[in-house]
């Protein structure tokens, strides 16, 4: 049974998501406070975290921040907040999908669903290394068994959407792809509302890496259409 983390300080909004994941086969903890809630979740292990924006003690980007350098899990943000910086903020901290308030509780559950199962299809399929496991191009060595990322022979560390996003566009080098695409393949989720998810999350990759949008040597913007890996 996976094991949900809810830290949320409306009580009536937290009792809902506790419901229905609960109905739909999940374990929930709740936790009202961004402390509080940062504890948990570093002293337990959870297959992904609710975590609410607006908290008292400590907010949501901080504790995002905090849980994403110690741990590799499917965040889910939500927020009243609709402004779209709120949300690449979020994206850029490393949460995984951003949910603006209202919305419905099965809505939520479906989306906690699509990250667990996409979570557990991409990290634990297959252990066994083969020889194209291995993706090397330009100075770049990516280990999809080992989930592993070297630059120039240094590791960098990514989240898990940013190494499934930069190794699938690089097993297509030359071919480019819609942020729609990338949403799909990635996320396995429509992406209307959500071109921002992808975004961030090449500017984040192409940092880490060390490509320069204007002049990338990797990740190419095709403008108006999509991004391609170039060889």
């Amino acid at each position: 049974m996976a094991k949900i983390l809810i830290i949320e300080d409306e009580k009536e909004i937290a009792d809902l998501e506790k419901d229905y994941l609960e109905m739909n086969g999940f374990e929930v903890d709740m936790y009202d406070r961004g402390d509080t809630g940062l504890a948990a979740a570093e002293g337990n292990d959870y297959d992904l975290i609710v975590l609410d924006v607006m908290l008292p003690g400590i907010d949501g980007f901080e504790i995002c921040r905090k849980i994403r350098a110690k741990k590799d899990l499917p965040i889910v943000m939500v927020s009243a907040k609709k402004d779209d910086i709120d949300k690449i903020r979020g994206l850029g901290l490393g949460a995984d999908d951003y949910l603006t308030k209202p919305f419905s509780p099965g809505e939520l559950v479906a989306r906690v669903k699509a990250h667990i199962a996409q979570y557990e299809r991409l990290v634990g399929s297959g252990t066994k290394k083969k020889d194209n496991d291995i993706i090397e191009i330009h100075g770049i060595k990516i280990d999809r068994s080992a989930r592993r990322v070297f630059v120039e022979g240094e590791e960098k560390i990514f989240t898990t959407k940013e190494f499934d996003l930069l190794a699938f566009l690089a097993e297509n080098p030359n071919k480019v792809f819609t942020k729609d695409d990338l949403f799909r393949t990635i996320w396995g989720m429509e992406s209307v509302g959500d071109i921002a998810t992808v975004t961030v999350h090449i500017k984040k990759i192409r940092e880490k890496l060390g490509d320069v949008s204007g002049d990338s040597k990797y990740i190419e913007t095709i403008w108006g259409v999509g991004y391609r890996f170039k060889i």
